[in-house]
């Protein structure tokens, strides 16, 4: 046991370690869009938004885990935050979307895991909001679990990741540095057919503009022609869907998580989650029939917190104006692209289920392309 427990602790080490380490598209001189990132060019870098993973790698078949994304660090139930969510293309199973969209607002945080443990991490998150103080008169939980297919890899079917896992993933929510790849909810999942998993990425507008931070996080699973900053590398690869190469399967599905300081109503987030999706077609994505194409969005801003038992019977918040959006949408749309671009420069080859083998983006052949197109600062 002692032994089980040494070796668990020198892998969480060697996790920390890489997330150190990993080098970025921006590390390479990637620059994508215009405006400035984050301190950590990631959705931590909106004030008190956290992320936790659990990554699940056993035998030769398991390749899966979950992934934490917690609005603020009191109880979200009691201080629910406007969101808003974009479906894109419907292929998919976004547990909770319904009351968001009816309300307005978020009152748990939002897990990301595999499709066929959507109910186990429902579970977990009802479990883990009964558990907070200040909730044990509750009689409704709105859990709010996305999901990605990650069957080529995983045996899914298995339905691998537990309660506990899920509940482990929210105990480690934790800001700064985001683990991206290979890890947590992105463990086996599969971009433009090469190695996918979390993503992330930031921008913080100017003070002219606003100051606001606008972050974003994604689970990528799906397919297209790959494009980074506007050079087409799927073509210049020769990988890419319809080409009649290994690995053609377009469908998959894609999380997307905006997170923003703004001051913006649940009307405005949901204008903000279209933008986004303009960031995934920015990498080639194409939103296939059987892609889950989703995005939620959700505002930290503290004069905006919906109180589950409200003292005033009219609201009386304030909220930034249609015409100041502009800027706030262009970062989201900037976020999201570089968000994806790095779960591709962290995805690492990888083997799992029935021998199936996916292998990373070639980075030195992708900055021998880029470079080749002046595309490299």
């Amino acid at each position: 046991m002692q032994k089980c427990f040494s070796l668990f602790f020198i892998f969480i080490l060697s996790l920390s370690a890489l997330a150190q380490n990993q080098k970025r598209a921006r590390d390479y001189g990637i620059k994508i869009g215009v405006m400035a990132p984050g301190k950590f060019n990631s959705i931590t870098d909106v004030s008190g938004v956290t992320v936790g993973h659990t990554t699940l790698i056993k035998g030769d078949s398991v390749r899966t885990g979950a992934t934490a994304i917690i609005p603020h660090s009191g109880n979200v139930f009691q201080q629910k935050v406007p969101a808003a969510v974009f479906v894109a293309n419907g292929f998919g199973k976004l547990a909770g979307s319904t009351q968001i969209m009816e309300l307005g607002n978020l009152e748990t945080p939002i897990v990301l895991t595999n499709t066929m443990n959507v109910a186990t991490a429902m579970d977990a998150l009802i479990t883990y909001s009964l558990a907070q103080s200040g909730n044990e008169n509750i009689r409704s939980v709105n859990a709010v679990v996305g999901e990605t297919n990650d069957s080529f890899l995983n045996d899914i079917k298995g339905r691998h990741v537990s309660t506990a896992d899920v509940l482990q993933a929210l105990a480690n929510a934790k800001n700064g540095i985001v683990e991206e790849g290979n890890v947590g909810a992105g463990t086996g999942t599969i971009c433009f057919s090469y190695k996918g998993g979390i993503g992330t990425s930031s921008r913080k507008l100017p003070k002219s503009l606003g100051g606001y931070t606008i972050g974003v996080l994604v689970q990528t699973n799906f397919g297209g022609v790959l494009q980074i900053n506007g050079v087409n590398i799927g073509k210049e690869l020769g990988k890419f869907d319809f080409s009649n190469q290994l690995l053609n399967n377009v469908d998959g599905s894609c999380m997307i998580i905006v997170a923003t300081d703004a001051p913006l109503d649940s009307r405005n987030l949901e204008r903000l989650a279209k933008r986004a999706f303009l960031g995934l077609g920015k990498t080639g994505g194409i939103a296939s029939n059987g892609s889950g194409d989703y995005v939620i969005a959700f505002s930290t801003a503290e004069n905006l917190r919906v109180a589950h038992s409200p003292k005033e019977k009219v609201n009386q918040n304030n909220t930034l104006h249609n015409d100041y959006t502009s800027p706030i949408f262009m970062a989201a749309i900037e976020a999201t692209e570089e968000a994806i671009i790095n779960s591709l420069f962290a995805g690492k080859n990888m083997q799992g289920y029935k021998g199936n083998v996916v292998e990373g983006l070639p980075i030195e052949k992708v900055l021998s392309i880029l470079k080749k197109h002046n595309n490299i600062n």
